[in-house]
């Protein structure tokens, strides 16, 4: 099974720290963040992984080669305008091949077991979906998930609502009949989400969204006090 990373953000929330480095290579314990989520993607079982890059990217390129020290292929999709995460992963469709693909946030701290998911049958479902619950940032949450594992847009009964971690399998059928240019693939989801074709399960165990110089730090107190 391959990975996509999303990493062609500018990390303007992360300035000056991200003045002249792109955010994903922002170091933890002398690894960049992103060098830290293909290893637990190799130790999920990931057997290749294609980067989006736009800001700075040829310093991802140059940092991760071609994946060969990581034991896995690496692959690059260079965006000369940024597309966001919709048109990312159509503009990536031809590199990652598999007919569902995990797709993450490259700003994300995480001890999620990736081997966890698995490929998608298309007949059933076009998504599934790893939330968290809410956090400081986002306190109203993103997605409803009901007993039966099914996330939803719309609140029903019994259903909490949750932080979207920005982890995901997701069926190339998804993106059938969009284009690539800069969209959100958000819509995407909400629209099979009313079809019951989007499920997902929740972790609860160590998620940091590493937007802010602030919850960088955060994360580089948590993994000192591990040691």
């Amino acid at each position: 099974m391959r990975a996509m990373i999303l990493a062609a953000g500018l990390g303007k929330r992360m300035r000056p720290l991200t003045e002249k480095i792109p955010k994903p290579l922002l170091k933890v314990n002398d690894k960049p963040l992103i060098e830290h989520l293909i290893v637990r993607l190799v130790e999920g079982g990931i057997t290749g992984v294609v980067v989006n890059h736009y800001y700075l990217g040829e310093m991802i390129e140059k940092v991760l080669g071609d994946g060969a020290r990581f034991g896995i292929e690496i692959l690059y999709s260079k965006e000369t305008t940024l597309l966001e995460t919709g048109g990312g992963v159509i503009n990536s469709l031809g590199k990652l091949k598999d007919e569902s693909f995990i797709v993450v946030n490259a700003d994300i701290w995480t001890d999620f077991n990736f081997a966890r998911l698995k490929q998608i049958q298309e007949d059933k479902n076009l998504a599934h979906l790893i939330l968290v619950e809410n956090v400081a940032h986002n306190l109203k949450g993103d997605f409803y998930i009901n007993k039966a594992g099914l996330v939803s847009a719309r609140p029903s009964t019994g259903a909490a609502c949750l932080t979207f971690s920005g982890i995901s399998v997701l069926h190339r059928k998804l993106f059938e009949g969009h284009k690539v240019q800069s969209f959100s693939f958000i819509p995407l989801l909400q629209a099979a989400m009313a079809d019951d074709r989007v499920t997902g399960e929740i972790h609860n165990g160590v998620w940091i969204d590493v937007g802010t110089p602030e919850r960088l730090d955060e994360v580089i107190s948590l993994t000192s006090q591990i040691k």
